[in-house]
């Protein structure tokens, strides 16, 4: 062991009490866990991507780590403190002596709230999912971008980095993939980034290349119960693999869920994180981002599973874990055991739609694109906020609402072409509307349902009645005043054939009871599903 971390898990040469010191050891780092803190050093160490081999470098990564993890981790990070040799030439945190090297200061968190102990105790859920997915949205969404970020959006750029990984592991990757295996991965990567480079332009044109976090695992995410969602340990060492596609941000994490045997949980993620940030244009890339970051991750671990000087349970464990990751970056780009289909979910005002689609998304491990958020998205209007309720007018008028479907189908769309199903939470009330809905699905070579939700007129007006009291938060505009003149206005469903046309009474039964007939109707994936 080196002599400075040997001199550090002394709880003596702690400027803050602790009984026991542990360490971890990472590729770059020595991580000191006492009973309320952790000190971080950067091991002197060169990879090509970083250099840590000078003191000034490790210090200028420290504080950039301080003042990057401020922005997803208020309050955790404390500072940088100096690394001593005290008159007894022995290794200390801070005081006197001769400064050798830097280390940061962080408190420490509980294990317990830690998203991968939650996963293998089985507390990490849709709704810790949901918190995360809309914490990442909301930090995209203040996250810079430029040209120059901009610039590691390109394929160039993101060629440049898949061949510096296959380079980076090149004769030794035959210890962890076959070298068929290890072929298919580069040649499926390169071929991507070659065939699609249009779907790259947009990105960069859409503004969702940004400076991000770079390193979105479940052991960097912490989910207090009194707090916002805290997420640790941003990329600090080299921008180029912080900027990029917020959609190669998220897809760490979805894949580090994926790995855990939580496909369900994965997609999910994908699906809350599209509707709060109001991007569906992720999913034609994000399959290619996955592999793309699970073979990063087998890369790093490989690093460690070599290094001579690490302790060999974390080398051993390293082996291992690096398997599994390049192995899942080899079948993160195939198809999914669920087929893909388009569900339109529709009906009259207030008739239960958005409720069975929520529940329906969980079944299909599906993303819904609402034309109300949609109709605001276009419009500029916060999802919270009324864009105006005036009957067929304004923000309602009839050619508005052609806009808003035709957007509608336009991210289904996207997310179709990933081999994902897809959710429409619309009120579907034309046969036009639902011709267009079908003929998308005949385009796709998918099925299409149109599960049509109905109620009694007493029962939907009670219901709008109840949105217009103060609390009602959700993104409907619709209230009782329109609600005859809408009945008036739709179209029944005689369009479409009885296996694509399902009603469901919402009045009758619990939830519960409609979605036993909804499965019936479906291909479900049920909740849960691993591996």
């Amino acid at each position: 062991m080196e002599p400075i971390v040997e001199d550090l898990l002394q709880p003596s040469s702690w400027p803050v009490p602790t009984r026991r010191v542990e360490l971890v050891q990472t590729h770059i780092s020595w991580v000191l866990l006492g009973d309320a803190d952790v000190f971080k050093l950067k091991r002197p160490v060169s990879y090509g991507f970083l250099d840590f081999r000078t003191t000034a470098a490790r210090l200028a990564a420290c504080e950039a780590e301080v003042r990057l993890n401020a922005r997803l981790a208020p309050g955790v990070y404390r500072g940088v403190v100096p690394v001593v040799l005290d008159a007894h030439r022995r290794h200390r945190l801070g005081g006197p002596g001769e400064t050798v090297d830097h280390a940061v200061h962080m408190r420490r968190l509980p294990d317990a709230v830690r998203a991968d102990h939650k996963l293998a105790l089985q507390q990490l859920g849709t709704g810790e999912v949901d918190r995360i997915a809309r914490r990442l949205a909301a930090f995209h969404a203040l996250c810079p971008s430029d040209d120059r970020i901009a610039d590691f959006g390109t394929v160039p750029a993101i060629t440049g980095n898949v061949r510096e990984n296959f380079a980076q592991t090149r004769g030794g990757l035959d210890r962890w993939l076959t070298p068929a295996e290890a072929a298919e991965v580069e040649a499926s990567q390169l071929a991507f980034l070659h065939e699609r480079a249009a779907l790259f332009a947009a990105r960069i044109a859409a503004g969702r290349v940004r400076d991000g976090h770079g390193d979105l695992r479940l052991e960097h995410v912490y989910l207090p119960p009194e707090s916002e969602v805290l997420i640790l340990d941003c990329i600090e060492f080299n921008e180029r693999f912080r900027y990029a596609d917020t959609a190669a941000d998220l897809a760490f994490l979805s894949m580090d869920l994926a790995l855990h045997g939580r496909v369900d949980l994965a997609e999910r993620l994908l699906s809350e994180y599209a509707r709060s940030a109001d991007d569906f244009d992720l999913y034609p890339l994000v399959d290619f981002y996955e592999s793309y970051r699970a073979f990063v991750r087998g890369k790093v671990l490989s690093f460690l599973a070599c290094d001579a000087a690490a302790q060999p349970a974390d080398r051993a464990r390293a082996d291992q874990a690096a398997r599994r990751y390049f192995l899942l970056s080899l079948a993160a780009e195939r198809r999914s055991l669920l087929p893909a289909s388009l569900v339109a979910v529709g009906g009259s005002l207030a008739a239960g739609k958005t409720t069975l689609a929520d529940r329906l998304s969980l079944e299909l491990s599906a993303p819904i694109i609402e034309s109300d958020r949609t109709r605001k998205a276009l419009l500029d209007v916060p999802a919270g906020a009324s864009a105006g309720r005036s009957p067929w007018q304004g923000a309602y008028d009839p050619a508005v609402t052609a806009w808003v479907y035709a957007e509608m189908l336009r991210r289904a769309a996207a997310v179709l072409e990933s081999g994902r199903p897809v959710i429409l939470d619309a009120s579907f009330r034309s046969r036009e509307q639902r011709a267009r809905a079908r003929a998308l699905a005949v385009q796709a070579g998918v099925p299409f349902r149109f599960v049509e939700c109905r109620a009694p007129s007493a029962v939907r007006r009670a219901r709008l009645q109840a949105r217009e009291s103060a609390s009602y938060t959700g993104a409907s505009d619709a209230r009782t005043a329109l609600l005859d003149d809408f009945d008036s206005r739709f179209e029944p469903a005689t369009d479409l054939r009885p296996e694509e046309h399902l009603p469901v009474d919402t009045a009758v039964g619990s939830i519960e009871e409609q979605m036993a007939e909804l499965r019936a109707f479906l291909a479900t994936w049920p909740v849960g599903l691993r591996g």
